[in-house]
């Protein structure tokens, strides 16, 4: 029997808005409309950001409650991750919206470098997302947007400060981090595997390279 395919969707990511793209959803409602028509479709996970009105990214843990309410009325049964990226906040400011229970979190275990600066992950901040998504009973999903990060949560999982099995995605195709490229993609799965047995992974591909990226993960 094959194994069933899960499909994660990020619904409004961090960076897009409406002048890019007028169908990016900005407001919770849009969100939730968004996420709904996905879930119809067969999306099980819902990856969430949440946007200021002027539609830069945020944490505001209100606007992840009243989304968060929205999705468990419309999308029942649905898997709702909150993102805890840097773009959204600063410091613990980005896990204020995980005491909200959602069933999932991001979670990022190492600094890399994006377009045009530094993503920061300092090991004080990961450990106290981490701690945080263990007293929630939040299942982490670690991004993986460098090889480093995968060993790194494989020490996390051996010294207890993540529970497992764990569930990792690949970033890739962001400048100046991981390439979205086929054998760089295998051996992560490989890496997975051996690091990290009874694991789950995902990938994710930036902008162009997400469909590419998606037919590696259903021919894997």
């Amino acid at each position: 029997m094959a194994k069933p395919c899960i499909i994660c969707v990020a619904i409004t990511g961090s960076l897009p808005r409406k002048e890019m793209n007028p169908a990016v959803p900005i407001t919770v409602a849009e969100q939730v409309e968004s996420t709904q028509a996905a879930f119809e479709a067969g999306a099980t996970i819902c990856h969430a950001h949440v946007r200021n009105d002027d539609q830069t990214p945020s944490s505001d843990p209100e606007k992840f409650a009243r989304l968060k309410e929205g999705l468990e009325t419309h999308c029942p049964g649905m898997i709702i991750q909150f993102s805890t990226g840097g773009r959204s906040g600063a410091g613990r400011e980005r896990g204020g919206m995980l005491q909200l229970r959602p069933d999932m979190a991001s979670l990022t275990v190492g600094s890399n470098n994006f377009p045009t600066r530094v993503y920061e992950n300092p090991p004080d901040l990961v450990d106290w997302l981490a701690d945080e998504m263990l007293t929630y009973g939040i299942k982490p999903e670690v991004e993986a947007f460098d090889l480093s990060h995968i060993h790194q949560a494989a020490a996390m999982q051996a010294d207890g400060r993540l529970k497992g099995p764990a569930y990792v995605q690949f970033v890739m195709g962001v400048k100046n981090a991981m390439p979205a490229d086929r054998d760089v993609f295998d051996y992560y799965i490989r890496t997975v595997e051996r690091l990290l047995p009874g694991s789950e992974w995902c990938a994710a591909g930036i902008g162009r390279h997400q469909i590419e990226v998606n037919e590696w993960c259903v021919a894997a």
